[in-house]
């Protein structure tokens, strides 16, 4: 018995001395893995010319769908905003070609990687507010500054993977409507959007629903991406979308950003799989 109890009060000692280097070292090395990763990552949002000090770079991106050339473009990017926009529509009803572009003096804030960006800064902010001199003494700790780190970029993840559901109403007073010049025709609705690593157009061509329409008028709800057939109301008229055009180019430092987002979402769960063990051993301590 007393062998038994010698066993296990070794056994105990062992344990805690593993424990007290995870939490004195290893812990700091994973917080300096995740910094530097989440540094690579906030870099790619900034996209400036010299290291994070002056003006994002431009990027021009091709437009491209493998199911139709009624649109065709490229849509300039610089940072977290559309700067440039050059779109040909061919219309259905003439085949008619119609040029949209940007006003020169706008630029089109694309709020999902601003949000990102945002969530992985302060992601990094957690991070730095442990330094290599902060003693961390409980498990509890360390779990509940992954969860919090975690968190941040779950919803950096989210913004970028998670496109806003719009009603078509939403998107006719879309400060968007007014980037172009020529103003946009009454008859179109344009919506724009990032989807994990892709920057997404929208083109809806609208036609008027009469009053004396057979139709059963039911407004559509949000969506991502509305289908032809879906109505809404707009000032005194009820209308349908008759034609959807939807194009896409992938922007490579969204993908690499996803990438990190996800090996540092692994490194912060291993880290609290390697607590967790630890806490099976003491259910008296506050771990």
């Amino acid at each position: 018995m007393a062998t038994a109890m010698a066993a296990t009060a070794a056994e105990r000692a062992v344990l805690e001395e593993e424990f007290r280097w995870l939490l004195h070292d290893e812990v700091h090395a994973v917080l300096r893995q995740l910094q530097d990763i989440l540094k690579e990552a906030s870099l790619r949002f900034t996209l400036s010319g010299t290291g994070t000090e002056g003006p994002a770079k431009q990027e021009n991106f091709i437009l491209g769908s493998c199911g139709t050339d009624q649109v065709k473009g490229v849509l300039t990017l610089q940072g977290d905003a559309l700067s440039q926009a050059d779109v040909n529509l061919k219309m259905p009803r003439n085949n008619q070609p119609l040029h949209l572009a940007f006003r020169e003096d706008k630029q089109w804030k694309l709020q999902q990687i601003q949000d990102a960006r945002n969530h992985v800064s302060q992601a990094i902010y957690l991070l730095t507010n442990r330094d290599a001199s902060y003693q961390f003494k409980t498990g509890a700790e360390v779990l509940k500054l992954m969860d919090a780190v975690m968190l941040q970029l779950i919803r950096a993840r989210n913004r970028l993977t998670t496109p806003a559901t719009l009603t078509l109403p939403e998107i006719a007073a879309s400060g968007l409507t007014r980037m172009f010049a020529p103003a946009l025709p009454s008859d179109l609705l344009v919506n724009v959007y990032i989807n994990l690593n892709k920057l997404c157009l929208t083109v809806y061509q609208l036609h008027v629903l009469q009053p004396n329409s057979t139709k059963n008028f039911r407004p559509a709800g949000g969506a991502v991406l509305h289908s032809p057939g879906a109505m809404f109301e707009w000032g005194s008229q009820r209308l349908e979308v008759s034609h959807v055009h939807k194009v896409e180019c992938v922007i490579p430092w969204l993908n690499d950003a996803l990438v990190f987002f996800t090996v540092s979402l692994q490194l912060c769960q291993q880290l609290k799989d390697k607590i967790s063990v630890f806490s099976s051993y003491w259910s008296y301590r506050p771990f």
